[in-house]
């Protein structure tokens, strides 16, 4: 390994390429199962090109932005998920929380179906007018390889998310 200090890269910038539409505006924490949703793309920037094939695919995994987190309550070291101190203390990137310092989220959720510049699915965990930064097939080649781990908290905590 090189023990030379790397240098932090410079700010990253992106543009979204679409918005949720959605009928849940409120930022709650479950029952995003049968949530419908369109993302609508960018028609100024992106053709129905761009989407050409992607209803070949059963899934998407999206990027999106917390837009509506404040950066005031950006959290950048550990604490109890949801608040919950039955749950252990635990670092922000241990948990997959809206308040992270870069705001990002990311989903995989079920395409329904595309329809011109719309992405027709259900159980993306976003709310209405979020940006979406980005689209992606699911390929299950792509999924975890071995066995799973995780606390149970963590599956406490998701039992009713979906």
């Amino acid at each position: 390994m090189d023990p030379t200090p790397q240098r932090q890269p410079g700010p990253v910038t992106v543009r979204p390429t679409g918005q949720v539409v959605s009928p849940r505006g409120e930022l709650t924490d479950d029952h995003w199962g049968e949530v419908p949703a369109v993302i609508r793309l960018d028609g100024t920037v992106y053709g129905e090109e761009a989407l050409l094939g992607l209803a070949d695919f059963s899934h998407l995994e999206v990027v999106f932005h917390f837009h509506r987190v404040p950066e005031d309550e950006i959290e950048t070291g550990a604490r109890h998920p949801r608040g919950n101190t039955d749950w252990p203390l635990v670092g922000i990137f241990a948990q997959r929380n809206k308040d992270r310092p870069n705001r990002l989220g990311v989903s995989r959720c079920t395409l329904v179906k595309v329809d011109g510049m719309e992405l027709h699915v259900l159980g993306l965990d976003a709310v209405d007018g979020t940006p979406v930064l980005d689209i992606k097939p699911y390929l299950r080649e792509f999924g975890p390889r071995g066995e799973l781990r995780q606390p149970q908290w963590s599956a406490e905590l998701l039992s009713e998310y979906y």
